[in-house]
């Protein structure tokens, strides 16, 4: 009862959504992977329902022997993973360890290295000084350095050796020199003291060979002066190796005046540069001095340390090593953490050792990170065993949602094709009679109909337009939502969809005299590949909005490329508008998309690249209506809604136009946006990535106007940009302006003469009074022909024209909105290029239906007498010789080749056989014949044939795309939708006759 009950809803919801049952069904499959994932053995892909349940039972029964074992299954799972957390722990702890000894190792190690670069950088400032003595003391006569010059020298450039507190030179002298040196120094050589309170007691130095008396210090040790260096046996020591090695050598460690530890570091200053390789006989001869510097060691460490004191914090210790028993240098006797390392310092005397023991100051932290891996690494364990326990227990309730599901996908499959074609029955049963109507109302407006009968038929064929609008934005909802809308990738001219959008709401704007204009920018391609239907219907959507809700002001249509608006600056100020109604920021409609976010941080594209040939267009529709209320403009997007129910009853319509559209730029890569203020108007502008046609060239220009100019008075500069844009793409040069002084100069200007003269009625009014003085110097100027003078109108302001004086400037009058074909209709009457221009519609030229279907034989085939009636009827209208067949096998006998019919309209859904049939079977009668033809075999009727193929076109009421695709597969050549209009038929029939006419 439960798997009925269950069985029963789900149905009912197919039917009602696609999407519930999809969800049931992407349930089931995953039920189905799970179960393939979880047996021992490996599943086939498509199992029937009685092989799964013996392979889930047989499994199911396996498992329960597995069950028996967890007694002992779970312990030992359980003592396998302590073990291995045990070992985790292991590993990770040491490796913890083994980075913390690293890392006091690489401090340790950059704390020895900085101690001897300072130290060096002292040893070579003392090395300077000794070279600085023997140049101006020993090697100058008189010496050029006393004691002042030497203390003065030495304090001022103490900065140099900053880890040195004092430094102190001593001469060689020996006995026999002794008693001349102490009379020209004026005292005696005396002997080496140990404290300073000693230093009036000091002794005579007793007769020695050789003295090393102070003769410069820096002043804070001036006391040491007369002092004998070879006196004291640790200094006499350091003195003598010095200058037997010539390089710097150390004392051992010893207490400083300030109560310090430090050493003192002496050079040998020599009469002469020695060679590297001199013997220490030879530099005990040249030896004339000796340059000493004390240096306090825990001040160079202290200052070391301070400059690393934002590092993690070490004990530092410094030994001399030298004897057997470490002397210590620098540092504390507390022993810190455990871990310990040692960097030697190599201080420059090779007989001297050194070293650096580091430890950290706090005790090693407890391996946290090893702890908690290895107590999840458990923990995750316990939940994979749990898992996989739970998992064999429900497996044997897959077997029970596997039927069920094959239930539900049953149902899905039913309910999808259900609705497929429910949408087609309903579209074809209420388009079929709406064609007849529809077409029989157009039928009768062709008749000699009074002023109320044309009124009571077009007020009738509006309705009847509104109830098709309606249905296909219902079966466009229903096709987006079933995820089957497609769009075409074929050429088209953007400028020509833009144009016949004006020419579809031309009467309404002009009953609301309102200003409708469109401006495409010349950066947009002549071509482009994209679907031209589609985008109508967004534009469309949004004029017809604008229309809807807009009663004075303008409506304007702007298309330009994205890399354009990216630094241009949108004009809202009230005088630099269509109208000189204030409108809202069109910027706020576009800045939340994606694609400018994108443009303005390149850095961060991170967006699929798009091919070189794509281009991103941005139309914009702005209107001056009454706007969108702030607490409505959230839900503008959502299907079915209404800004509000009084909308809905003054306005009409069904409140999914937007949503569509939306749809329809998600599925062209763009994006859509708006900007609305209450009683201003509102903006709606979205993007497009459409592909550049290759074969795109510049457009294509009447050349009669090749040669003219025209000047445009307009004080709106927006307006008069639209009209230019209008003048250029019919070839004409064109120059703006903006009042009647900058008209009079310019065609007054000699090097320029304007042939054309357009001026808006909205200026002509404002300076009226001006206007006759104009008209009469453009009259009474000496060219060959005077310029002709346009004056552009709406149909409301041209009520209120001045008639008089109209009459008296004999104005040509241009009703706006421009169109090219309207504009070039209008100047070659005004230019006497032709006498009769046809025009209807819009459509200009020899590419009119009556020229393609003129003399044209056509048959239709439709089972509805009504549609065969208005089809027939439409197209002998345009001159076609049409003849009507009410069934498929009646069709496959008129058209049995050779025949003498150029096109076939279709309808596909006709009892005994449908249109389909009928198509392939003329398809194959036509590969016969053409095989004839290959052979040589043809009859005379087609001697000059080489390929016979007819035309055959689609005429049905089912809009859907599946019947689209089987119409292509059926080898039919186009497909025409019930009710159709003359540009939908223009547009089919031109792709078989244009080229024809052509050729003839």
């Amino acid at each position: 009862m439960t798997v009925t009950a269950r069985g029963r809803s789900g149905g009912g919801a197919g039917m009602d959504d696609k999407g519930g049952e999809a969800a049931g069904l992407g349930g089931f499959q995953l039920g189905l992977d799970r179960v393939r994932l979880l047996l021992p053995l490996r599943l086939p892909e498509k199992l029937s329902a009685r092989s799964l349940r013996t392979h889930v039972f047989n499994n199911y029964l396996a498992s329960r022997k597995v069950r028996e074992c967890w007694r002992w299954l779970i312990p030992s799972w359980v003592l396998l993973w302590v073990l291995i957390c045990f070992g985790i722990f292991h590993v990770m702890s040491s490796q913890a360890i083994d980075k913390q000894r690293e890392a006091l190792a690489s401090m340790c190690d950059e704390r020895s290295r900085m101690l001897q670069d300072q130290f060096n950088v002292s040893m070579n400032h003392l090395q300077a000084l000794a070279i600085l003595v023997s140049t101006f003391h020993h090697s100058k006569t008189p010496s050029a350095m006393d004691q002042a010059t030497f203390a003065r020298y030495a304090e001022r450039t103490a900065f140099e050796r900053p880890l040195t507190s004092g430094v102190a030179y001593a001469v060689k002298v020996t006995h026999a020199e002794r008693e001349q040196f102490e009379r020209q120094q004026g005292w005696s050589i005396k002997q080496l003291y140990s404290l300073p309170g000693d230093v009036g007691d000091a002794e005579v130095r007793g007769p020695e060979e050789e003295y090393a008396p102070v003769i410069f210090a820096q002043d804070a040790y001036k006391h040491v002066i007369s002092f004998d260096m070879l006196s004291g046996n640790e200094d006499r020591d350091n003195v003598l190796r010095a200058r037997e090695s010539g390089k710097g050598v150390l004392t051992a460690p010893f207490k400083l005046l300030n109560n310090r530890l430090g050493v003192i570091l002496t050079y040998t200053v020599y009469k002469y540069e020695l060679p590297p390789n001199a013997r220490p006989q030879e530099r005990i001869q040249a030896a004339i001095g000796y340059l000493g510097g004390i240096f306090d060691i825990e001040a160079l460490v202290d200052k070391l340390l301070h400059q690393l004191a934002g590092k993690q914090s070490i004990m530092v210790n410094v030994y001399d090593t030298s004897n057997e028993s470490p002397i210590s240098m620098y540092g504390s006797n507390d022993t810190g953490s455990g871990m310990c390392h040692v960097s030697p310092l190599n201080f420059g005397d090779p007989s001297r050792r050194h070293e650096m023991h580091c430890r950290f100051m706090d005790r090693l932290p407890w391996p946290w990170l090893a702890i908690t891996s290895s107590v999840g690494a458990f923990v995750i364990a316990l939940l994979v065993g749990y898992i996989i326990y739970a998992t064999f227990k429900r497996i044997a309730r897959v077997e029970d949602d596997y039927q069920e599901m094959m239930e539900l996908k049953k149902r899905a499959e039913a309910a999808d094709v259900a609705k497929s074609q429910f949408l087609a029955t309903v579209s074809h049963e209420i388009r079929t009679p709406m064609n007849g109507v529809l077409g029989m109302l157009q039928m009768l407006m062709d008749t000699e109909l009074d002023t109320t009968q044309q009124d009571y038929v077009r007020t009738a064929q509006a309705s009847g337009k509104a109830l098709v609008s309606l249905i296909n934005e219902v079966l466009d909802q229903a096709k987006i939502e079933s995820g089957k809308l497609e769009l075409e990738a074929v050429p088209f001219d953007l400028r020509t969809v833009c144009d016949d959008i004006l020419s579809l709401f031309c009467g309404k704007a002009q009953e609301k005299g309102l200003e409708l204009a469109v401006f495409v920018s010349d950066q947009v391609p002549q071509t482009l590949i994209g679907d031209p239907g589609r985008i109508r219907q967004i534009i469309t959507n949004l004029v017809g909005n604008s229309i809807k809700f807009t009663e004075r002001g303008h409506i304007y249509l702007t298309v330009h490329v994205v890399e354009e608006v990216m630094q241009g600056e949108t004009v809202t100020q009230y005088a630099n508008t269509l109208s000189g109604y204030p409108v809202v920021n069109r910027k706020r409609s576009w800045e939340h998309f994606r694609l400018f976010s994108r443009e303005l941080n390149s850095s961060e594209m991170i967006s699929a690249p798009v091919a070189s040939d794509s281009i991103s267009l941005i139309i914009s529709v702005e209107d001056t209506g009454v706007g969108i209320p702030f607490e409505a403009q959230s839900r503008v997007f959502t299907p079915f809604m209404q800004v509000g129910p009084s909308v809905a009853r003054i306005h009409g319509g069904t409140g999914i136009g937007l949503s569509i559209s939306k749809c329809l730029v998600g599925l062209m890569k763009g994006e859509i946006g708006f900007a609305s203020k209450p009683q201003v108007g509102s903006t709606f502008t979205f993007t497009a990535v459409l592909t550049r046609a290759r074969s795109s060239g510049s457009e294509n220009k009447s050349l009669e106007f090749k040669e003219i100019n025209a000047l445009v008075v307009d004080h709106r500069p927006v307006r008069a940009k639209v009209t230019k844009y209008h003048l250029q793409r019919l070839g004409i040069r064109t120059e703006l302006a903006a009042d009647l002084d900058q008209c009079i100069s310019k065609v007054n200007c000699g090097s320029w003469i304007a042939k054309l003269v357009l001026i808006d009625h909205e200026t002509w009014l404002k300076e009226s009074n001006s206007m006759p003085h104009l008209v009469s110097k453009l009259r009474n100027k000496d060219q060959p022909d005077s310029p002709k003078l346009f004056l552009l109108e709406n149909p409301k302001s041209s009520v209120k024209s001045n008639s008089h004086s109209f009459r008296e400037c004999n104005f040509n009058v241009l009703m706006k909105p421009l169109r090219a074909s309207m504009l070039q209709v209008s100047l070659q009457r005004a230019l006497g290029g032709v006498d009769k221009v046809h025009c209807r519609n819009g459509v200009v030229g020899n590419s009119t239906l009556g020229s393609l279907l003129h003399k044209k034989q056509i048959i239709v085939v439709d089972d509805n007498i009504v549609n065969l009636k208005v089809a027939a009827g439409a197209l002998k209208k345009y001159g076609a010789e049409v003849k009507c067949a009410a069934s498929g096998k009646e069709a496959i006998t008129l058209l049995k080749p050779p025949h003498r019919f150029d096109a076939c309209f279709m309808d596909i859904q006709m009892p005994e056989m449908d249109g389909f049939e009928a198509t392939r079977r003329i398809r194959v009668m036509e590969k016969d014949l053409n095989e004839q033809i290959e052979r040589g075999e043809a009859p005379p009727e087609c001697a000059d044939i080489r390929h016979w193929r007819t035309p055959i076109l689609a005429m049905t009421a089912d809009v859907i795309q599946a019947t689209h695709e089987q119409c292509l597969k059926s080898e039919m050549d186009g497909y025409v939708s019930k009710p159709f209009e003359g540009e939908q038929l223009y547009r089919e029939v031109a792709r078989f006759f244009l080229n024809q006419d052509q050729v003839q």
